[in-house]
């Protein structure tokens, strides 16, 4: 055993700071992970995820208010810096599942061979088990780090072979970062990368019962700021010049989200134009409607024809629409969408406006498929699974994702967080998770802080690109 001490957790966490990239979206368990903020460099980029909702960047160096109402995962007060929002157990759930975090920290008490996890919760209450959100976070991110002892209080190891109690992750891990090594998670085995110094590689092996293979290049571990650069770390810039500019590499082919009701509130009029002059073909467009604004003339001038998805119909640019709403309710005044129906020149894909939103929400949030008792023994069910739950019948949906998506806000802020406008929110607020792109058009842009975190309903982790709604564009022509 050597005569050199253990890292301390401070130091751990400053290691595990690390292998943060700037601008990346980190999520934070419960337990140690919740000193990584605090010991990463004041100007980092990366935005924190904490069990309690708040997604942003912390302020370090302050001591924050008890009454702030901003909790970290262990429940104690922290402050963060303009642009935070606060999110619900749900969207945090959603988060994770839909592929927005990019790194998960979490505090096991137990880590196998092959990834396996034990959180510290459950090893607390080995006769009830309380994994809490280890689960989740360890399943959705994309990179999974573990912060942890080396050694157990009675001296067993914490890197086994297999996990001595019932596991809350497998093969999740990628990375375990103890208080005398870093060791990396491969597919052939554990790899040891770093030892603490003083430490040797044999007095890591002789407190650690699984095997270990030894990196060719093996270094000690440097838990010290100043001694070693740190990545430049600026947000990525989301605002564009032009809706053309934000859509210019939106390809034929492309399934775009469409946000959009009967009238003109909550359509993305500037960017729809946008997609026309762009001229991308052969698209699947998602959206409530398929251009009904523009014969059912709610709110519009006389004289006047709404801008809406007719323009794409018009210009032949649509494969296939799958919506809720399709048809005018006046026979007599047929959509251009039922008239190139009626060609053989789009096809359709009806459904349920309620279905459509969950379908959509599933999406987002990382949900392959649910059952709903919407439609059943309709036309909608038709080539559809069925089941019987407590003697209710239901049909399975599948979630839906896009390639890009053109939604309507209010105002946003550098950062991407949107607010909405009355009931123009509509199908947006759910839209925007997912889509690998998501492009809002607002009124106002405005600096981070300008937008209260309670008041954010689309955080900026949902939107890629923002385009503001020129002051002499009309929504008709």
């Amino acid at each position: 055993m050597p005569k050199a001490k253990r890292i301390d957790n401070n130091a751990q966490a400053r290691r595990i700071a690390r292998e943060l990239q700037p601008g990346a979206t980190v999520a934070l368990g419960s337990g140690l992970p919740s000193l990584v903020p605090r010991e990463s460099p004041p100007d980092t980029s990366v935005q924190f995820l904490t069990e309690s909702g708040m997604l942003g960047r912390l302020v370090l160096g302050v001591e924050p208010s008890v009454h702030s109402g901003f909790v970290d995962s262990n429940g104690s007060p922290i402050a963060f810096q303009p642009g935070a929002s606060v999110n619900s157990t749900v969207d945090l759930a959603a988060m994770l599942r839909g592929g927005q975090v990019d790194t998960a920290i979490i505090q096991a008490s137990q880590v196998s061979r092959v990834g396996d996890f034990t959180h510290w919760t459950s090893s607390e209450t080995p006769d009830l088990l309380g994994p809490g959100f280890s689960v989740d976070l360890a399943a959705g991110a994309r990179r999974v780090i573990a912060m942890m002892p080396h050694v157990n209080v009675d001296g067993s190891s914490n890197i086994v072979l297999d996990c001595s109690t019932p596991i809350d992750g497998a093969g999740c891990i990628d990375l375990i970062v103890t208080d005398i090594a870093v060791i990396g998670v491969t597919a052939s085995g554990l790899e040891l990368l770093e030892v603490a110094p003083g430490w040797r590689a044999d007095d890591v092996f002789a407190l650690t019962q699984a095997q270990l293979v030894v990196s060719p290049e093996l270094m000690e571990m440097n838990c010290d700021w100043s001694s070693f650069k740190v990545l430049a770390s600026k947000p990525p810039e989301k605002l564009f010049a032009s809706g053309l500019d934000a859509l210019r590499d939106l390809p034929n082919g492309a399934v775009v989200m469409i946000d959009g009701f009967a009238g003109p509130g909550g359509t993305p009029h500037y960017l729809l134009t946008s997609l026309r002059d762009h001229g991308a073909n052969n698209l699947t467009i998602i959206s409530n409607t398929a251009g009904i604004a523009r014969v059912v003339n709610f709110g519009t001038p006389p004289g006047k024809q709404a801008i809406d998805h007719t323009i794409l119909f018009d210009n032949q640019q649509v494969r296939k629409a799958i919506a809720s709403y399709p048809v005018s309710p006046s026979a007599s005044r047929p959509t251009a969408f039922e008239l190139a129906y009626r060609r053989g020149e789009v096809e359709l894909e009806l459904v349920p406006q309620g279905t459509l939103a969950e379908r959509l929400r599933a999406g987002g949030a990382g949900v392959a498929a649910f059952y709903t008792p919407t439609g059943v023994g309709t036309l909608i069910s038709e080539g559809k699974e069925t089941r019987v739950i407590d003697g209710k019948e239901y049909v399975l949906e599948e979630a839906l994702r896009s390639d890009f998506c053109i939604i309507r806000g209010h105002q946003a802020d550098t950062l991407g967080n949107v607010v909405y406008k009355g009931t123009s929110r509509n199908f947006n607020s759910v839209m925007a998770p997912a889509a690998a792109i998501t492009v809002v058009e607002v009124d106002e842009v405005v600096e981070p802080g300008k937008l209260e975190p309670e008041a954010i309903i689309t955080p900026g982790i949902h939107v890629n690109r923002i385009v503001i709604r020129p002051t002499d564009f009309s929504p008709y022509e």
